[in-house]
């Protein structure tokens, strides 16, 4: 298509005009709203000024008579004034409130949050444990809109504290609810005793409410984020769903224990004679607030009927996602920690099994747990060095064919079919398997992913420092950009360029020992993967960069080692050139794998045959 002058002067044209159009028309509308707003001002201006306070006031005072409408035998527990009351222990402080008798603040005392201050899992505002009560025919409250009375604290000989708080009506009956802190424990009892049952629930059942609002503790709120779980025990086994992916939950079967979990710390309410029922939401948050998700739990609790007096055993468990303190309760708990789950939930084993106890065996006698992690690499390494040993032996059997491969392939030159099969008969002429070096590849799959778990799911990791990093349960920054790049991050891993150097030695020291590759794919890819590492491993947890960073230089120094001192490639070649001369049976597959590619080499031929001409006349 050509353009003369005349067509190239009509399109300027055209676009002035379309621009015209576009901007005479936004100029009507920002003046058609600039007069509209202008109205709007004016009027608002001989309307009376609103009194605030005197709304809010009003406001404050409609809910109040609201209550106090429903709050029916209980009203005078509408009007009460909040009482606070702190149970502590070693390790953890709670805050009691008089107002719905429950924790108004709860924090962790050995652990420190994203602003130096203690780790708080439950917090005014949002938090909330409650459920109705009936007051009068047709008519019921939220127990969190009333005040209880009590508030004693009982010193137990065990060392446990106790909190009593009281609801009563005319008639005596009404509500306990007992709180039970153990010595050093995060696990607080929580019994609910109705008298009155008859009267006081509708269907012999208490639904309850269990707010709880999970917020940032970590620098990295993406990986929090992440690793922020809802875990429940239903059915004897555990479950749960990942926030992102999902956001309700609809229990039809008996629920034992409900949790939600952040990376390192959790908040499980269990009943003892389980939920029968229920749903929970999560709402996540997208803004600056620090605010992971809020979750809303709506659970059912039936009661024995025919009795008109009932005990509800709970318990509440705030604190740390530690493997050994979960498990020491006896309820599956330990496993809202993710060892491994989804279609990696096979590396839970080699965690259970291997890693974690030769982790805690190190740590029993190291200080440092950079240390630890060095040597649990170092033991790591031994255990699969039998296998890289076969590997790296395989690799040596491959370089001494070279020579042969070398003749092949210029022998048969562009004919890559032909010399791929060349290449299969002298390999197995000579007993060598090609997919000998593979092993050390696979076999970092699952130690790499058990790790990869291990490490992120490690509190005791958690602000321990080591070199330059400051906290080995997250990246380690050197520098930090205060921008984003897309596929890399805002900062520097200084572990992850070492990790990523180390591997690309160890590509071009493997590249060295293997015979020449045409393929350029298959060339590069090698250093390619290498480099892949500087955005993958950037974010990673810094003790899961230094593993690697300690594994790579462990495979370089075995690599030499082996390939210098302990393999003879005299004697590998020679044993090689016997193995030539021994009789070879085929396998089935062997046989399968010819037949295949002979046929293909066949119909690549045809392929290639020049079709002759048709017969003149």
């Amino acid at each position: 298509m050509q353009f003369d002058k005349n067509a190239i002067l009509g399109f300027v044209l055209l676009a002035v005009m379309f621009l015209g159009f576009f901007y005479f028309t936004r100029q009507g509308q920002l003046d058609v709203e600039k007069q509209k707003k202008h109205i709007q001002d004016s009027l608002a201006m001989l309307q009376p000024k609103a009194d605030t306070n005197a709304a809010r006031a009003d406001s404050v005072h409609l809910a109040t008579q609201s209550r106090v409408a429903a709050a029916g035998q209980f009203v005078t527990a509408v009007n009460g004034g909040e009482n606070e009351t702190v149970l502590e222990n070693d390790v953890l402080k709670i805050t009691f409130t008089n107002k719905g008798a429950q924790p108004k603040l709860v924090q962790l005392k050995h652990y420190k949050s994203i602003d130096s201050q203690a780790v708080k899992l439950v917090q005014e505002g949002f938090d909330k444990l409650s459920y109705p009560v009936n007051t009068a025919a047709n008519r019921s409250i939220q127990i969190s809109d009333l005040f209880f009375s009590g508030g004693e604290v009982v010193q137990n000989a065990d060392g446990s504290q106790t909190i009593t708080y009281q609801l009563k009506d005319s008639s005596g009956q009404g509500l306990i609810h007992r709180f039970t802190l153990h010595k050093d424990q995060y696990m607080v009892d929580w019994n609910i005793e109705i008298d009155g049952v008859n009267s006081l629930l509708t269907q012999n059942s208490i639904n309850l409410l269990w707010q709880n609002e999970v917020k940032q503790h970590e620098k990295d709120i993406i990986t929090e984020k992440r690793e922020t779980q809802v875990g429940f025990w239903t059915k004897n086994e555990y479950d749960y769903f990942t926030l992102g992916r999902s956001s309700e939950k609809q229990f039809e079967n008996p629920v034992h224990w409900l949790s939600v979990k952040q990376k390192f710390f959790n908040t499980t309410l269990i009943a003892k004679n389980n939920f029968s029922s229920g749903n929970i939401h999560c709402s996540e948050s997208h803004d600056s607030t620090g605010i992971i998700t809020a979750a809303s739990a709506n659970l059912k609790l039936i009661l024995p009927a025919g009795n008109n007096t009932a005990v509800v055993p709970m318990q509440i468990y705030y604190g740390p996602n530690d493997y050994n303190i979960l498990k020491s309760y006896n309820i599956g708990l330990q496993d809202v920690i993710n060892l491994g789950q989804g279609i990696y939930a096979f590396v839970k084993y080699i965690n259970k099994w291997l890693v974690m106890p030769v982790f805690d065996f190190f740590k029993g006698f190291v200080g440092s747990y950079g240390m630890v992690i060095a040597l649990l690499t170092i033991f790591i390494r031994l255990l699969t060095s039998p296998l890289v040993y076969t590997s790296y032996l395989s690799g040596a059997k491959m370089k001494a064919l070279r020579p042969e491969l070398d003749i092949l392939k210029a022998k048969l030159k562009d004919d890559q079919q032909a010399y791929a099969m060349e290449q299969m008969k002298v390999y197995r002429s000579a007993g060598v398997n090609p997919l000998g070096g593979c092993i050390p590849a696979l076999l970092q799959i699952p130690i790499f992913f058990s790790l990869y778990s291990f490490f992120n799911a490690t509190i005791e990791l958690r602000g321990q420092h080591f070199l330059w990093a400051t906290d080995l349960s997250s990246y380690d920054s050197i520098i930090t950009f205060g921008f984003n790049i897309p596929f890399y991050g805002s900062h520097i891993s200084l572990f992850t360029i070492l990790a990523t150097v180390t591997s690309l030695l160890i590509s071009i020291y493997s590249m060295a020992q293997t015979p020449t590759m045409d393929n350029p794919m298959m060339k590069y890819m090698p250093y390619f993967f290498p480099v892949m590492l500087l955005g993958i491993f950037n974010g990673l947890p810094s003790a899961l960069t230094w593993y690697y960073t300690v594994s790579n230089l462990i495979t370089l120094i075995l690599q030499y080692v082996i390939q210098n001192f302990i393999i003879d490639h005299d004697k590998i070649l020679a044993k090689l050139e016997l193995n030539k001369k021994k009789p070879k049976v085929k396998s089935k597959w062997q046989e399968r794998l010819e037949q295949v590619q002979e046929t293909q080499k066949k119909l690549q031929q045809a392929k290639n045959k020049p079709q002759g001409g048709g017969k003149g006349r």
